[in-house]
């Protein structure tokens, strides 16, 4: 029997994940998978209200606790490296745990592991819930990743991952950063399946435009030696063009580029393996639910 681990973070929002644990519980999934959860408490400062449920399908449910905040993505990195360390699991499964990722493409990523050659196998973005404004911001971000970097990543956290994968992830310092850019950069061949954005279970959505913008600027200081040398010709192209007319206004771009050269540098230093190579010291304690 193979085992698959699926992994959550979690801040505060424990009416969602207790929801998506019940629904993860009614997918009918293929009896050769035995399905566990482990979730990574992000700090949360609202009280836990456990739920007494006749979880069948369920093989155990642990709570990472962590002593402090310390964000998604190193939440994502530290489950990561946990359940390499400590569990028995042939294929990890993240995914956001407020409904957005869809508990009913989690029997979609199983499906596909025979099909997949031990390829990580991503849920491609094909369609999104979110407002108009939001989608239009979302897909500036793609095209602007992909101009600077030139790789397209239609993907988020929502991924199922062979144990060859999870090695290469916790082994680059890149995952403590931006997992969908740590992924793209240890795996070049990836398996999709067409992935539907759900609407949150309850409250609105915590992905702002800043958080966009963050979460942008964060895959492509993954690949900063690629942008910084697009950067540079920009910079010598965009001077030659407008040497006879430069003025104020036709700097600004010139500007904008600065600040994000600025801001992806100071992301880049997020990247610290020592931080990631130590991180299970930050679990205070860990809850087993079942």
């Amino acid at each position: 029997m193979k085992k698959v681990k699926i992994l959550i973070p979690i801040y505060n929002d424990w009416q969602s994940v207790f929801k998506l644990i019940d629904e993860i519980n009614k997918l009918n999934i293929d009896p050769e998978y035995e399905i566990s959860i482990v979730i990574v408490n992000d700090a949360s400062n609202h009280d836990r209200q456990d739920e007494e449920k006749n979880l069948e399908k369920i093989n155990s449910i642990k709570i990472l606790n962590m002593k402090v905040n310390q964000g998604h993505a190193r939440c994502i990195a530290t489950g990561l490296k946990y359940i390499h360390e400590k569990e028995n699991f042939d294929y990890i499964i993240p995914m956001d745990g407020d409904g957005e990722d869809r508990p009913e493409e989690i029997k979609e990523l199983i499906n596909q592991i025979k099909n997949s050659n031990g390829k990580p196998i991503v849920g491609l973005r094909v369609k999104r819930s979110e407002s108009l404004l939001f989608q239009i911001c979302y897909n500036m971000h793609k095209l602007i990743t992909y101009t600077f970097i030139g790789k397209s990543i239609k993907f988020g956290n929502f991924t199922c991952l062979p144990k060859t994968t999870v090695e290469k992830m916790i082994n680059e310092k890149a995952t403590w950063n931006s997992f969908s850019g740590a992924l793209k950069k240890v795996e070049n061949d990836l398996v999709s399946i067409p992935s539907i954005r759900g609407e949150r279970y309850f409250g609105p959505s915590k992905m702002s435009f800043y958080n966009l913008i963050k979460h942008s600027l964060s895959i492509i200081s993954v690949f900063r030696k690629t942008f910084l040398i697009r950067s540079a010709f920009f910079i010598i192209f965009y001077i030659l063009l407008i040497k006879s007319n430069a003025s104020i206004i036709t700097a600004i771009p010139l500007v904008f580029l600065l600040v994000a050269v600025y801001a992806i540098s100071n992301l880049s230093l997020r990247e610290n393996m020592s931080e990631f190579n130590v991180c299970l010291n930050s679990i205070d304690n860990v809850d087993n639910l079942k």
